[in-house]
């Protein structure tokens, strides 16, 4: 059985398998950190490499959709209880301040400490850019 990959029986796995362990695994990372005093200085991400479709497929599934997807940042400078972004009514594209993977990328690298303007060169001396242009997200 594949238990992240939501292309068939994407609402039993979500309710009976993926969320339940979210549910317990991420709320108690975040207090761990906190009573630490750790979390202002760690970056946790929550997110996937693509959206769901917002049409349930013929397998009660979802399929790949690049239009519009999710991400959840916590701890690392992020302010807290913060949205960014709205999507239409189907959460299949976004209708206001949509965020490119670059610039996702950007505000990672940003809340890291790290230049997101930075450019690394390989073996061969080429350049590339380490967020590829984008710019961090300056409401987060």
């Amino acid at each position: 059985m594949e238990l992240f990959d939501m292309h068939t029986n994407n609402f039993s796995m979500s309710r009976n398998i993926n969320l339940p362990v979210l549910d317990k695994v991420y709320p108690t990372l975040i207090q761990d950190l906190e009573e630490r005093g750790l979390l202002d200085s760690t970056l946790v991400i929550v997110m996937g490499e693509m959206g769901r479709t917002p049409r349930v497929n013929g397998s009660a599934g979802r399929d790949h959709w690049p239009q519009c997807g999710f991400s959840l940042l916590t701890g690392g400078g992020v302010k807290a209880g913060m949205v960014y972004g709205v999507t239409d009514k189907q959460a299949a594209y976004p209708v206001s301040d949509p965020v490119h993977p670059s610039e996702l990328v950007a505000t990672i690298y940003h809340l890291l400490g790290i230049d997101p303007h930075l450019t690394v060169y390989d073996r061969l001396g080429r350049p590339f850019p380490i967020a590829r242009g984008g710019a961090p997200c300056r409401a987060c």
